[in-house]
């Protein structure tokens, strides 16, 4: 098992450009050709540093109920950044939404919002969403409510149907935005 999990982690370092050698093992001599490309593997490696990595954390939002930050923004020839999911959770009082689909949609988006501006972004720089629904018969009133927050040229979806969510929540939703010039 710890072969074939090894095997994935070099495929995947591989496809992204990134040497690996095993722990304990030298890595083998180059030839010409691959030290061409290693030069070029190493060039797309030093590009992203851990210093260009920002957590994000507002109080205008619920705070984390587990190990995790709100949204980390990256910057990588253009800063990105990747929110968590976020529930109808009220940042005033901590207590979920007791309304239906609908009032929890709203509160989630409103919720995704404050994240996103305290990123230095907003919902019109939102590439990519992530819904999960605990009920999939939930999805045409979602589908309204989210509708409203994404008029023009809304981003690419996925929603999927999950057995539970945290707070037993109805709806979570999770982005992947650019942060705005500055």
């Amino acid at each position: 098992m710890r072969k074939l999990i090894l095997s994935l982690m070099c495929a995947l370092a591989a496809a992204h450009g990134v040497a690996v050698a095993a722990v304990g093992q030298t890595p083998s001599p180059q030839t010409s050709a691959s030290k061409a490309a290693g030069s070029t593997t190493e060039k797309r490696a030093a590009k992203f540093r851990p210093e260009r990595r920002r957590v994000v954390k507002t109080a205008r939002a619920p705070q984390a109920i587990g190990p995790y930050s709100q949204a980390i923004v990256v910057a990588q020839g253009g800063e990105l950044v990747f929110t968590s999911g976020q529930i109808a959770i009220d940042p005033q009082t901590g207590e979920m939404s007791a309304g239906g689909i609908a009032e929890q949609t709203e509160l989630t988006l409103r919720n995704l919002a404050a994240v996103l501006e305290a990123s230095g972004s907003d919902m019109s720089h939102v590439l990519k969403t992530t819904v999960f629904l605990a009920d999939m018969d939930d999805f045409a009133a979602m589908n309204e409510v989210y509708r409203r927050h994404f008029t023009n040229d809304p981003p690419a979806r996925s929603t999927v149907q999950v057995a539970r969510l945290p707070r037993n929540a109805r709806i979570e939703i999770e982005a992947v935005a650019l942060v705005r010039k500055r």
